[in-house]
């Protein structure tokens, strides 16, 4: 791809995964409006659904940002919903302190700020397992859902051997002035630039990786994360690294 249709890509992804989001977000609201916890039940049934509403999308949203922005920082899955939820609880409680005054007509009592941060907290607990869940199941099962041009490999595929020629798309690797193709029938060494190499597979779904590797969207089975980079688990037993410059379209992508 090139830098403008990477961009778009990227920002069309980025766009998919926050609808995702408030989709989840919106569906845990009325599910907590219906079911009223925390002596809401009382309240009128189109007034707690609203509450819950806003309280939900308010919540998760301030807490999808502290995990972008801690998302860099933290190693673990369940390290990272944990300190995400705590980072977010403090300003997500004096929300829901202020919204409790304005939608329930409740009395401003700041006495019982830890009581409602501890409250908070559980509900943040609950939204952020059940989000990385979801991603992390997205992930798991994850489908290609943008199709290859018609011919988007054609020119790259004619400089294989006739061998290779109609065999599955790997990876791609540089190796100073050739570039590996990494295939399910095995590899070869062709004479190209990397860069070249890459312009010709534009149309194709893949990604890349590092700034001497290329891999087709659906042979990436696993990705490890270490500090913003990270190691991409192909087809085949092949691993390649992820440099941070081309960490972040690949997050986006749904690999977290």
């Amino acid at each position: 791809m090139n830098g403008a249709s990477r961009s778009r890509t990227v920002s069309g992804q980025r766009w998919q995964r926050l609808s995702v989001d408030l989709l989840l977000l919106a569906a845990f609201g009325l599910l907590m409006g219906e079911l009223g916890p925390y002596r809401t039940a009382d309240a009128p049934d189109g007034l707690r659904r609203a509450y819950w509403l806003v309280a939900v999308l308010g919540a998760g949203l301030t807490a999808i940002l502290a995990d972008k922005a801690l998302e860099r920082r933290i190693r673990g899955f369940w390290a990272r919903i944990a300190l995400v939820s705590l980072a977010s609880t403090p300003p997500v409680t004096l929300f829901i302190y202020a919204l409790n005054a304005a939608m329930l007509d409740l009395p401003r009592r700041p006495w019982l700020l830890p009581q409602l941060a501890w409250q908070v907290l559980i509900v943040m607990l609950l939204i952020m397992t059940l989000r990385a869940l979801l991603w992390r199941r997205v992930v798991e099962t994850r489908t290609v859902v943008m199709a290859p041009l018609p011919g988007a490999e054609r020119t790259f595929r004619m400089r294989l051997s006739a061998r290779r020629r109609a065999a599955k798309l790997i990876a791609l690797e540089a190796e100073d002035h050739y570039v590996r193709v990494h295939t399910d029938s095995g590899s070869e060494l062709v004479s190209v630039r990397f860069s070249e190499a890459v312009e010709e597979l534009a149309q194709a779904y893949g990604h890349r990786l590092h700034r001497s590797w290329w891999a087709a969207a659906d042979a990436i089975q696993d990705v490890r994360w270490n500090r913003g980079t990270g190691e991409a688990r192909l087809t085949g037993g092949i691993s390649a690294p992820v440099s941070r410059s081309y960490a972040s379209a690949l997050k986006d992508a749904g690999w977290r």
